[in-house]
């Protein structure tokens, strides 16, 4: 009688994690953010991976629109902003980040 009943129960949409790669949490305040032709706006990286990170900003930024990234004391990386929602904006790097970058990051947060 049970199965009966449960047969026609509305299930949730299963979260299936997109990532190319595992983002590894961080705390790094020295991080900013900006568009092309607009001045960089300091922000918070909250999680980074050697594809992508999520940096946290009082910034609204397009879906879609190109952003240069810099992290204590980095050069510029270039990404695409792919959501910003409760600021928070997801970029994804145009290239793969560099291992040696990914590691300091990774550790300064430690």
């Amino acid at each position: 009688m049970g199965y009966m009943n449960s047969q026609y129960r509305a299930v949730n949409p299963a979260r299936l994690e997109q990532r190319k790669a595992y983002r590894h949490p961080v705390q790094i305040q020295r991080t900013a953010i900006r568009q092309h032709g607009k001045t960089a706006k300091t922000g918070e990286l909250v999680d980074v991976s050697v594809y992508g990170c999520r940096v946290s900003s009082d910034s609204t930024f397009a879906e879609g629109s190109r952003v240069w990234l810099r992290f204590a004391d980095s050069s510029p990386i270039t990404a695409t902003a792919m959501w910003c929602r409760d600021g928070d904006v997801g970029c994804r790097f145009d290239e793969k980040l560099d291992p040696v970058l990914f590691r300091s990051l990774t550790l300064l947060s430690e």
